[in-house]
């Protein structure tokens, strides 16, 4: 039987390698958007101050090359990036170069909203337009914010952070909070977004029995009249050390792997932030490519091929 697809495409958001990419990095993230040059150097230098570049790339990297190892159907898998190389277009030029006529794109979002998925598969469609009636066609994986074996994997790195800070006796009795990119409130009210980090929060503490338990949303930006979905992290965080709280545990879910916006928002200016009130943060680390988290990226996959030769 014919596969109905050559090649498999991870979608990612991509990020500056170097030093020197940062600028035209932010340029190309900020696109059409009113962003002050002050804010821009700010960002800046929160990646300056967590070595000058991103580690995104190289973990999607490494989540491909995992993902070749254990996908049954031994297709090959390729990266492109929206913001950094390689950029969908090149991507694409290349997989038609190998003969690939139509791929299976998985997007590397857990939780849908139009800055995610939606922007993503229109980026793709004006990048197969520029290439013209060779680019390769990509189709879609559906939704995986439930997906037990993404319920397993969170569970799995919030074990392991809080057995390496907390003993076993008190683990149960620490807040836990669940953190994802705030977005503005009118573009979530158009999508599924908070409705699916809710699912995604609930069902990892409910495998923890872990009752204490909280939402929280970081990395906003815009303008600060401008309304976002709250509340802040530091808001959270002031009123647990307001409460007497001295811990948390942080687990960013609506993230796959480590970037600016967890190795800075979180362990530099967050974690700073509670330990001027007192409190201690203990992050769980993100999916990357954990074995759990990679095996359900297959599952995902291998659903839809399946699906594809009925």
């Amino acid at each position: 039987m014919i596969p109905p697809y050559q090649a498999i495409l991870l979608i990612a958001f991509g990020g500056p390698a170097s030093p020197a990419e940062i600028r035209p990095f932010l340029a190309r993230v900020t696109d059409g958007l009113s962003i002050p040059a002050q804010r821009l150097d700010e960002v800046a230098r929160h990646y300056a101050a967590v070595g000058g570049k991103s580690p995104l790339n190289e973990i999607t990297f490494r989540q491909a090359d995992a993902l070749r190892k254990i996908l049954s159907a031994q297709l090959p898998v390729y990266v492109g990036m929206r913001n950094s190389r390689p950029f969908f277009a090149e991507t694409l030029k290349q997989m038609h170069d190998d003969g690939v006529r139509r791929a299976l794109g998985f997007i590397l979002s857990a939780h849908q909203t139009e800055a995610s998925w939606e922007r993503y598969q229109k980026n793709i469609a004006d990048a197969r337009a520029e290439i013209g009636d060779q680019a390769p066609a990509i189709d879609y994986c559906d939704g995986w914010h439930d997906h037990p074996l993404f319920i397993r994997s969170w569970l799995e790195l919030i074990q392991t952070a809080a057995a390496a800070a907390f003993p076993a006796a008190n683990r149960q009795a620490i807040p836990l909070v669940f953190t994802a990119h705030s977005v503005p409130t009118p573009m979530a009210a158009r999508s599924p977004y908070v409705e699916q980090l809710q699912t995604t929060a609930r069902l990892i503490a409910e495998k923890l029995d872990h009752p204490r338990w909280s939402s929280a949303y970081q990395s906003r930006s815009g303008k600060p009249t401008d309304p976002w979905l709250e509340p802040d992290i530091g808001a959270v965080i002031k009123d647990f050390a307001a409460a007497g709280i001295k811990q948390m545990i942080l687990a960013p879910i609506g993230f796959v792997c480590d970037h600016v916006e967890i190795l800075y928002d979180l362990d530099i200016e967050a974690k700073k932030f509670a330990e001027d009130l007192g409190v201690r943060l203990t992050r769980a680390n993100c999916p990357n490519d954990h074995p759990t988290f990679i095996r359900m990226i297959r599952e995902v996959i291998e659903k839809k091929l399946e699906t594809g030769r009925r």
